[in-house]
């Protein structure tokens, strides 16, 4: 696929738009005018359980979980996220209570925030995030594991269709203020990837397009010393969302390594521009951007997951897929564990 992957819907009349609109929409994640999400995880996967284990040792995934907060409208000055931690042993895979400063120790360990998309319960997310940890295990380049923190925030189902939607393009970006508050307690020198799957690609981007405008440690955010990889798969956001006057422009600051996965047949974010009759813009994990969009020295790699993944919009549909785990976990972990060698003062 080429950086830009052009593609238009053909066509329609307004009543078969509609009609095909609610077809795809059924029993869905329907959305407002910035996302569309699709997926429910089952909580008790068979092929997956919450044993923390790799052939590379003990997992190091956490959970801060916003479930319980209120929404907000700008970055929080306080945020009493819920802190968890997946216990190798001895109970082989339990979820206990744990403290920010815990999840913050170790700023020479790559980190690894997985934002879920909508329509997730808490075990959902956590599922999903155990899922892709262990991807990552198996493609990290050093010695050390990433930590890896899955950050849950209240996208049950509320409601249907649009009403559902509504709500939770209110909630990603409240929860993007409260990643932003985390993302800047974090040590600057401290390498990090953010990966954000559908409407959890619209929180990220609202968090570092909140942090572009602060600092980390007095460092203003796009001079942070520690290096920042950005992976979005599927992500359900508007097409023109980092363009060079997009509405969250900011969030490329600071952004060393920028990896999309798009689906040019997602029957989910096909119906995007539907769902915001005045804009009426397709959305990025559908057709991708210019890659003439990118400030100069960002990594990029672009990749349509359409021949893979089909119509789905399932994040376990790109995690069950070898090559497309792969490419998530390079895109994700590149680059991230020389500058962790770095900051231990290793030669």
């Amino acid at each position: 696929m080429s950086p830009s992957v052009p593609h238009l819907l053909p066509p329609r009349s307004r009543l078969a738009s509609l009609l095909l609109l609610g077809l795809a929409c059924a029993g869905l994640g329907s959305v407002s005018g910035k996302t569309v999400q699709a997926e429910a995880v089952p909580v008790a996967a068979a092929a997956e359980t919450l044993a923390g284990e790799t052939a590379g040792g003990p997992l190091d995934l956490w959970v801060a979980s916003t479930r319980r907060l209120p929404a907000i409208c700008r970055p929080p000055t306080a945020a009493a996220l819920a802190i968890e931690r997946l216990s190798a042993a001895p109970c082989g895979g339990c979820w206990e209570r744990a403290e920010l400063a815990d999840l913050l120790a170790e700023p020479g360990r790559p980190l690894v925030i997985f934002v879920h998309g909508n329509r997730y319960e808490p075990a959902d997310a956590k599922v999903q995030g155990l899922r892709l940890a262990r991807r990552l295990a198996a493609h990290a380049p050093g010695e050390v594991l990433p930590r890896v923190v899955i950050f849950s925030w209240p996208s049950q189902q509320q409601g249907l269709l649009l009403k559902d939607g509504r709500r939770k393009l209110e909630r990603a970006c409240a929860d993007g203020h409260y990643l932003a508050w985390l993302l800047a307690r974090l040590e600057p020198e401290r390498p990090l990837a953010l990966v954000g799957y559908s409407f959890g690609a619209l929180v990220a981007a609202e968090a570092l397009d909140d942090v572009s405008r602060s600092s980390s440690a007095g460092i203003p955010w796009a001079e942070r010393p520690g290096r920042t990889n950005v992976v979005f798969v599927a992500p359900a956001v508007r097409q023109d969302a980092v363009a060079p006057r997009g509405l969250y422009r900011g969030a490329l600051a600071g952004v060393d390594r920028f990896t999309l996965l798009i689906n040019s047949r997602d029957e989910a974010l096909r119906f995007f521009p539907l769902l915001e009759p005045a804009v009426r813009m397709d959305a990025l994990g559908y057709v991708g951007f210019p890659v003439g969009w990118l400030p100069a020295g960002i990594e990029y790699a672009a990749s349509d997951a359409a021949a893979i993944v089909g119509k789905e919009h399932s994040m376990r549909r790109y995690l069950d897929s070898r090559s497309l785990a792969e490419r998530i976990a390079t895109g994700a972990l590149a680059g991230l564990d020389a500058e962790a060698t770095l900051s231990r003062g290793s030669p």
